[in-house]
């Protein structure tokens, strides 16, 4: 028993160049697959060309490789993105994820993303904007998607390179909440003698570093400088 008649093929009945480096190559059918211009050029596509099966496949998956690679540019240039952010940005676009990591392999090549840079950059802004302790930026860095080794080097390389001290950061982070805390908070917090307010007031304040990233005892530092600071209000 003989097997089942292949289509005939499809023909090309135009290309049209795009401004975009994309040609749109038009086939019976009015069907129109935008292809970059170096396919064309490889695949020596000419009006009337037969089309069969496995070059419509080739071109259909040149087609999603260009729009992979726009989109893909066009979240890196919002912002820098680690590979899995990226990654995961492109899997909710629909792209085929094998299509995905080639190109995110092209673009690490290329050193349009790289995941160390991202993420001392992302440690450089914090202590610029929003100090945090090392665990805190650590743990921030792992849920963009970066390695538990690639957070922990890029803290601690910017930490060493900004000659930041983990007490002289937890005492800024301190000085902002307190400077925030009304006169009888602060009172409570500087005073010598056991209260329920002193209390409270210093469980709030190891909370709020804690959730700041930091230890225990950077906390308890930074409590004791400030009790002994002239408070301004």
């Amino acid at each position: 028993m003989s097997g089942a008649t292949p289509p005939p093929p499809s023909h090309v009945t135009a290309l049209r160049i795009r401004g975009d480096g994309r040609v749109g190559v038009e086939l019976d059918g009015d069907r129109t697959l935008e292809v970059p211009l170096e396919v064309m050029n490889a695949e020596h596509l000419s009006v009337g060309d037969p089309v069969d099966a496995q070059l419509e496949a080739r071109l259909v998956e040149a087609e999603v490789r260009a729009r992979l690679r726009a989109a893909a540019f066009s979240l890196l240039s919002v912002r820098a993105r680690s590979r899995r952010e990226l990654a995961d940005r492109l899997k909710r676009k629909e792209f085929p994820v094998g299509l995905i990591e080639r190109c995110l392999d092209e673009f690490e090549d290329a050193g349009w993303i790289d995941d160390p840079s991202f993420a001392r950059s992302v440690v450089r802004d914090r202590l610029r904007l929003r100090p945090r302790g090392p665990g805190r930026m650590t743990q921030e860095l792992r849920t963009k998607g970066l390695s538990e080794a690639v957070a922990r080097e890029a803290v601690d390389a910017v930490f060493d390179e900004e000659e930041v001290s983990i007490e002289a950061l937890a005492l800024e982070v301190a000085r902002g909440w307190f400077r925030r805390q009304g006169a009888g908070v602060r009172a409570a917090l500087r005073s010598d003698a056991f209260s329920p307010d002193r209390d409270k007031a210093r469980r709030r304040f190891h909370a709020f570093l804690a959730r700041r990233g930091f230890t225990g005892s950077a906390a308890r530092d930074a409590l004791e400088t400030l009790r002994r600071e002239p408070d301004h209000g």
